[in-house]
């Protein structure tokens, strides 16, 4: 894997002081957010890129509301968020308005990846192993819902999974039923 690599800078934010690294991996450009004092077991969140919900507050998932969470408790209890670079679950922001398009519809978020070519999950988590072994970090705490993160995790050992806690609203509670139904969730 040819990936480039920034040099670490200073990031102040409303949730506290990291440290913020870029790891270029041919056209995406993920972002590693991270506290100065990293612990000898780090918490981890693998977050997913999602415009629409980190950015514009989009009440239709709670991808925003879990970057917060993270944020939150990574800066009171040591860590990193893995910010990758995977827009719409990986299948580009274009693709993923339309599939909003086809939710408006009546489709769920899965069978609206269907009726766009796509499986319900394009994201992989390669890049996740490289920026771990890049930080010699061989053990952490990760901070999902997801089993397909912890799954996908083979050469780093999860001494504990600690669970996102997000409230539902009534514009992302069916998203969330399919996230636990279908998706394997553990919400």
């Amino acid at each position: 894997m040819k990936v480039k690599i920034s040099e670490i800078a200073n990031l102040p934010t409303k949730y506290g002081n990291f440290k913020i690294q870029c790891f270029k991996e041919n056209h995406k450009e993920h972002l590693v957010i991270f506290t100065q004092n990293l612990p000898e077991i780090p918490v981890v969140r693998v977050h997913s890129e999602c415009l629409t919900g980190d950015t514009l507050g989009s009440k239709k998932c709670d991808c925003g509301e879990q970057l917060e969470f993270a944020l939150k408790y990574i800066a009171k209890n040591g860590g990193m968020v893995i910010y990758l670079r995977q827009e719409g679950r990986n299948i580009g922001l274009l693709n993923k308005v339309n599939a909003y398009a086809l939710q408006d519809k009546g489709f769920d978020t899965i069978e609206a990846n269907h009726q766009l070519g796509f499986s319900a999950d394009e994201r992989t988590y390669e890049m996740v192993e490289y920026i771990l072994n890049h930080f010699n970090i061989k053990k952490i705490k990760l901070l999902t819902n997801n089993p397909k993160k912890i799954e996908s995790l083979k050469d780093i050992q999860i001494v504990e999974r600690i669970p996102v806690k997000v409230e539902p609203n009534p514009h992302n509670k069916d998203y969330l039923k399919i996230k636990k139904e279908k998706m394997g969730h553990l919400l």
